[in-house]
């Protein structure tokens, strides 16, 4: 044994007590005596009413054992008997300072305890540090399975001999000899077992902490086995003689059985048994059992003159083989005799407890009502003997102290098993001061296993505060010392393999086990590790996660290795230290940083390891090849472009001001239909490109937007189209990380038709070549300003059949709701209007400055100013010219932009030749890729108030097709739901009366493109503004409650919930925000504070009772917004839940554009997409030429507080699969 060795587990003394023996089985001593003679008066041993038996005159051959013989028969003097096993357990215990001797043949896993430590206790529990206190609590035992050879004993325990080995019973021919078998010629060598074999192997129990030491053996069966001997009383007691009860059947076979070998052994009667004689039929019959009992004892069958006979084995001690049968008989004798001595025993003395259904009798039935036999033997119970001599007595450790709660939980799978046994005892032992010592003694003798131990105790603990049991003050404190010394559980080591990224939904993906060597175990660390610096949000508390996690894992595999690594980590270089020692902040350029680090290395040369080391984590933190090559090789390589994986998504280059031209040119790629149909256009020759060659007739056949189309348009929308498809097949086959967008690409996305035609009038040009009578006359607006209205022919863009609105009533009537004015007139029957004036929640008409950083603006409103005129009263203010010029033309917003470039992919599909596509507009509705995709139809329909009602028809109803949704921005605290809903039931002014406004959806396109209205006009500035409020949206919206048709009462009670919503909003905010924007609450309290304090002015009216009355205002404004607020929640919650089963409609988020900036005016633009239909969990961020994997968390952020938040959310139909976002030739 290496010094440093350590013995293992171990056990306290009352489970060493249960392993060597069945705590419910009893051992007993046996002394055998040898019978008395016939002509000696018998005292039988139990006592009986029957009268004694006549003396009997000896016998003329007999054969007397002596008493030795008779003693021998007990296998050894430590060997107990066990009745309910019919069979021996050898027990001795010992205190020596020399270790007992060890079996050649063992081996075991831990060392024996540290025999200098041993040798200075002899007792560790009995002897005392000082006057009173014992040196241990108890024993700590080791046990070594099969340490212990039986023949090194003292005395010895030998084989015996009827068990030699199957090679010798071969040779000898059995123990049972065959008819004819000669016995002199059997040599008395062959009987005895060889030198060089060992003999029956004992476990050792030895105390780490003194000189005591138990062997124990395990059961040696007796010679009849007890599935035999249980076989043998179960027939004996189901078949009982006619007059005889169970119990006596079964007493009297057993009784029959000893006088069978008693006659033979002790009396010389060795005349065969008759086996079909009157008296043995009746007491034992002649069944299977009874048959092997008597074929165990070596008793053979013999037949002669029809009769069958048991002829007793041959018992001359002067035979070899009769001497081992002779010893057999006189081992059985003893075994059935004690057996019977315990049968007797219990059935008089009524003992309680639980008894084995062999033993079980009836204690209403009496014995045999005759003189019994005789018993040789006295049995006396060893159990307190032993378990006093190793510690485990009652006195010694008290049981039964834990709650019945806890042994039922102990007894069933409420606590796992091998819990209790794991730290060396048993429940019924339990004792606060018992557990404490048997984990700690577990931890000092075995402490690779401390966490497997540790886990033991904080498992029961654990469960012991579960089932609302005080947990005792001993074991707090012990797992308080333990938390502090950085101890861990199993489960602890479990989370720790997963943060590392093992296991099959890790990082990973591999299983971690034993096999897996230290190397791969750290570089997993410092993956972990590289990502907790990368992580602006969240790192450092991941890198401290990282970090336990590694410790964890270090200690259980105990390993030095990575200790030592763990170690190092506490004092490694983290970003933070870096930052900190170079005197940057975290978002400095790299360029800047190797300047400041020259810097600081003139300032301090002696750190110039440290700081290296510095810019080295950063380089990692940020992944920047930049920074890595200048800590290599000390020269700045300069701007170096990170390479990009070639499965991912590619960049767009910015040109000047384009970046939101890139969010939509990305999204288009991402939709796999407009993709596919795009594509045929690639390299198409100057001539397709430039056929206008179109009769009159075919133009008349063909609109777009709800109009007829030029020749010009469907030229310059061919040549966008083929430019579209010419970046599309670079964004898939081209490995640059980024691509640059044509100039011309640029230019036909971001100028429409109609600004290119007045940029050339100015010029002094003409831009009617190509038209033709037919489309002059109808041509009223520009294709961006039209192209959301494909039903409504020449009606003005800015007017709607459902009459002034507070809001936009849908891309199909308010695609631009600001380019002109339209006079009112009717047609079809419905009274048609211009659009409301500019509202704060309704500019739309922008247009775009560039900033600092070459963004663009989000969209610039030009005020109007606020009337009390009605809307058939109000003309519509002129459009401020425009002096924001591009290089190629008029800067538009976005949604202008996605309408030009739709626009234009449409008109670019359209089939004039009848060769390849439909000519009449409903086939083209019918088959356009963009309808397809992008448009639903909805109902609007105008219900004029109960007092308005008789003025005119009270319903005005119309369907409509609507390429997006508007929603408006109001407050924080609101999500998708209430802006849609604000939508979708909505309060209207129509012919100068307040009505309702209720809109459906008919039919819902695959995808739903939803814009957040975030540029409103301040009536106070007369100034647009940016609403930064965050709306909360979710990864899937369900529609049903806007869908047309469903359950009309749900859909009534849900308007009035909606109604009712609506007005405790607008309240609670006019009570916010107040007139100019002060909040009533705030302006009280000023007023307040201002006439309570101010002396220079005398005011009388200033008094107390008006100071008072302003604080009851003030008090019942702050009562009423709480009120409000609680309604709100109230009834928000209430509305959710009136659809919560309504799921038909399901729409899953694909796409979210972002504006940061915190002014219309300016910005930057990018763009969210989940990569559909692959991997949906995983986001992508198109930032320009920057393509990034980001969190799902990063895109449903709360952006309350930041100028970065989602200004068009792009939905798709579940189940469509329209959205293929990553394609790529790899």
């Amino acid at each position: 044994m290496s010094k440093g060795s350590y013995p293992g587990p171990g056990m306290l003394p009352p489970l060493v007590a249960e392993e060597m023996h069945y705590h419910e089985h009893t051992l007993y001593s046996v002394a055998a005596n040898l019978p008395r003679t016939l002509s000696e008066p018998q005292e039988p041993t139990a006592s009986t009413s029957s009268p004694p038996r006549r003396p009997s005159p000896a016998p003329d051959s007999m054969t007397v054992s002596s008493e030795e013989e008779v003693r021998m028969a007990v296998p050894h003097p430590n060997a107990y008997y066990c009745p309910r096993e019919n069979g021996w357990v050898i027990l001795l215990w010992k205190n020596s300072s020399v270790a007992p001797p060890l079996a050649r043949s063992f081996k075991s896993d831990h060392p024996l305890p540290h025999q200098d430590r041993r040798r200075t206790t002899t007792d560790c529990v009995a002897e005392k540090k000082e006057m009173f206190e014992p040196m241990n609590k108890t024993h700590h035992f080791h046990r070594y399975q099969n340490a212990i050879d039986s023949r090194k004993l003292t005395p010895p325990f030998l084989r015996d001999l009827w068990e030699a080995s199957p090679e010798k019973q071969r040779r000898r021919g059995g123990a049972i000899l065959p008819d004819g078998f000669d016995p002199k010629k059997l040599k008395e060598d062959e009987l005895e077992d060889s030198d060089e074999e060992e003999g029956r192997l004992f476990d050792l129990y030895i105390c780490c902490q003194c000189q005591l030491y138990v062997v124990a053996s395990g059961l040696i069966p007796g010679i009849i086995p007890r599935d035999t001997w249980a076989q043998f009383l179960e027939d004996k007691m189901a078949n009982p003689p006619p007059g005889t009860l169970p119990k006596q059947s079964a007493h009297q076979a057993v009784e029959t059985i000893l006088l069978a070998i008693e006659n033979h052994v002790f009396k010389g009667k060795h005349k065969p048994l008759r086996t079909d004689g009157t008296a043995f039929q009746k007491k034992l019959g002649y069944g299977p059992a009874v048959k092997e009992i008597f074929s165990l004892m070596g008793f053979n069958e013999e037949s002669s003159k029809n009769e069958m006979h048991l002829r007793p084995p041959e018992i001359d001690s002067n035979t070899p083989h009769g001497k081992i049968n002779r010893q057999r008989l006189l081992r059985v004798w003893v075994e059935i005799s004690s057996w019977l001595y315990i049968y007797r025993k219990l059935n008089r003395t009524h003992l309680r407890g639980p008894v084995d259904e062999v033993l079980m009798l009836h204690t209403a039935e009496a014995l045999d009502g005759k003189r019994n036999y005789s018993v040789h033997v006295n049995l006396e119970g060893v159990r307190e003997m032993y378990q006093t001599a190793i510690g485990a007595h009652v006195d010694q450790i008290p049981r039964n102290l834990l709650s019945q709660k806890m042994v039922q939980a102990s007894e069933t799978d409420m606590l796992p098993p091998g819990v209790w046994q794991g730290l060396g005892l048993t429940y019924r032992s339990y004792s606060p001061e018992l557990l404490a010592f048997g984990y700690l003694a577990q931890c000092r003798c075995d402490p690779a296993n401390t966490m497997l131990y540790y886990t033991y105790l904080a498992t029961i603990v654990q469960l012991m505060s579960t089932l609302g049991e005080d947990v005792p003050q001993q074991l707090q404190e012990l797992l308080a010392i333990e938390n502090s010394r950085n101890r861990f559980t199993q489960a602890d080591l479990e989370r720790a393999v997963a943060q590392l990224g093992f296991g099959p939904e890790g990082s990973l993906r591999v299983d971690y086990d034993n096999e897996i060597d230290d190397e791969f175990v750290a570089n997993a660390w410092r993956a972990r590790v590289k990502e907790a610096m990368h992580d602006t949000i969240d790192g450092a508390n991941k890198l401290r996660e990282a970090n336990e996690a590694f410790r964890i894992v270090a200690e259980a595999r105990g390993s030095v290795a990575l200790h030592g690594m763990w170690e190092y980590s506490k004092s490694m270089m983290t970003a933070d230290r870096a930052y900190k020692l170079l005197e940057i902040p975290e978002d400095t350029e790299d360029e800047m940083v190797i300047t400041v680090f020259n810097m600081r290395l003139e300032e301090r040369p002696h750190e110039v390891e440290k700081m290296r080391e510095a810019i080295v984590t950063i380089a990692d933190v940020r992944d920047s090849e930049r920074l890595r090559q200048f800590a290599r090789t000390g020269v700045d390589p300069g701007y170096i472009r990170a390479p990009i994986r070639p499965d991912l998504p590619r960049g767009l280059n910015q040109l000047t001001n384009t970046c939101y031209l890139n969010s939509l040119l990305q999204y288009f790629y991402t939709i796999k239909d407009l993709r596919e149909a795009v594509r045929p256009m690639f390299q198409a020759d100057a001539k397709t490109l430039a056929d206008d060659k179109m009769t009159d007739d075919q133009l008349k056949k063909h609109r777009v937007g709800g109009r007829l189309v030029t020749r010009r348009e469907i030229v310059r929308s061919r040549k966008f189209i083929s430019q579209l498809a010419a970046l599309f097949h670079q964004l898939e086959h081209d490995n640059n990380p980024a691509i640059t967008p044509t100039i011309e690409l640029a230019k036909l996305a971001l100028v429409t038709s109609k600004d290119e035609e007045e940029d050339e009038v100015e010029r002094g040009g003409t831009a009617s070549s190509n038209d033709t009578d037919a489309t002059l006359v109808e041509d009223s607006a520009s294709p961006g300003a039209r192209y959301g209205s494909p039903e409504e022919g020449t009606r003005s863009p800015g007017g709607t059949v459902l009459g002034k609105r507070p809001r936009k009533l849908g891309r199909a009537t308010t695609a631009s709701a600001m380019d002109e004015d339209t006079p009112v007139r009717e047609e079809e029957g419905y009274v048609m209007v211009p659009s409301p004036p500019v509202s704060p929640r309704h500019a739309r008409k922008t247009s775009e400055v560039k900033d600092q950083d070459g963004d663009v603006s989000m969209r610039t409103a030009t005020p109007h100013a606020e009337t009390k005129s009605t809307a058939l009263e109000q003309p519509m203010a002129p459009i401020v010219p425009r002096d924001d010029e591009m290089m190629f033309g008029r800067q538009h917003d976005v949604a202008e932009c996605m309408d030009n470039c739709m626009f234009q992919i449409e008109t670019a599909l359209l089939r004039f030749d009848g060769s390849g596509g439909p000519e009449s507009s409903q086939d083209i509705d019918k088959t356009s890729v963009v309808k397809r995709l992008f448009y639903g139809k909805l109902r609007q329909r105008i219900v004029a108030s109960p007092e308005n009602a008789s003025s005119r028809s009270s319903i005005h109803e119309k369907e409509d097709l609507f390429s997006h949704l508007p929603l408006n921005v109001t407050e924080d605290g609101t999500d998708i739901y209430d802006g849609l809903s604000g939508y979708f039931y909505d309060t209207v002014e129509f012919e100068g009366k307040k009505s309702r406004m209720e809109v459906e959806l008919v039919d819902v396109p695959p995808l739903l493109q939803v814009q957040l209205q975030r540029v409103q006009f301040n009536r106070e500035t007369l100034q647009p503004y940016k609403n930064q409020a965050y709306v909360k949206f979710h990864e899937t919206i369900y529609l049903d409650r806007y869908l047309d048709g469903g359950d009309p009462q749900k859909k009534m009670r849900s308007k009035a919930i909606q109604h009712e919503l609506t007005s405790c909003r607008d309240r609670w905010r006019l009570l916010k925000q107040g007139k100019g924007g002060a909040p009533y609450y705030n302006t009280l309290g000023s007023t307040i504070s201002f006439l309570s304090r101010q002396e220079a002015i005398e005011l009388p009216e200033a008094d107390a009772q008006l100071i008072n009355a302003l604080r009851a205002e003030q008090e019942f404004v702050q009562l009423e917004m709480d009120s409000l607020q609680k309604k709100i929640v109230a009834l928000k919650t209430e509305l959710e839940a009136l659809w919560a089963d309504d799921h038909e409609v399901a729409y899953e988020l694909t796409s979210v554009f972002i504006h940061r900036g915190n002014s219309p005016s300016w910005g930057h633009y990018f763009f969210y997409s989940r990569n559909l239909p692959g991997q949906p969990e995983q986001w992508f961020k198109y930032n320009d030429s920057d393509v990034t994997v980001v969190d799902k968390s990063e895109v449903f952020a709360d952006t309350t507080g930041d100028t970065a938040n989602p200004y068009l959310l792009v939905f798709a139909r579940k189940g469509a699969e329209v959205v293929d976002t990553v394609k790529r030739a790899v």
